[in-house]
């Protein structure tokens, strides 16, 4: 089975998405950790009352997380699933004959 064309897609489609994503998102959160660190002068900066740049890059990094995690949820049930569907089905086929 993991020879099969099926599998094969199946792995690129999900490494297409998965690398990248994992790779932006670390980005993003090593850049948010680098500026508090080498720029406070940035992160300090008020947006309004209380609140400063770094508290909403803060809350940012988890709007940024559940948004990968429902994008990552309709990705898989559009892309991924009808192909890991048809092979699970050949798999218990295969197992059951």
């Amino acid at each position: 089975m993991h020879a099969s064309d099926e599998f094969k897609q199946l792995k690129k489609t999900y490494m297409g998405f998965v690398v990248p994503m994992t790779v932006g998102f670390m980005v993003w959160y090593l850049l948010y950790v680098l500026c508090s660190n080498y720029a406070p002068g940035l992160m300090n900066t008020q947006v309004f009352g209380n609140v400063n740049i770094a508290l909403l890059w803060g809350l940012l990094q988890f709007i940024t997380t559940f948004g990968i995690a429902f994008w990552y949820a309709r990705f898989s049930a559009k892309n991924m699933d009808p192909i890991a569907d048809a092979l699970n089905e050949a798999y218990e086929k295969e197992a059951n004959a």
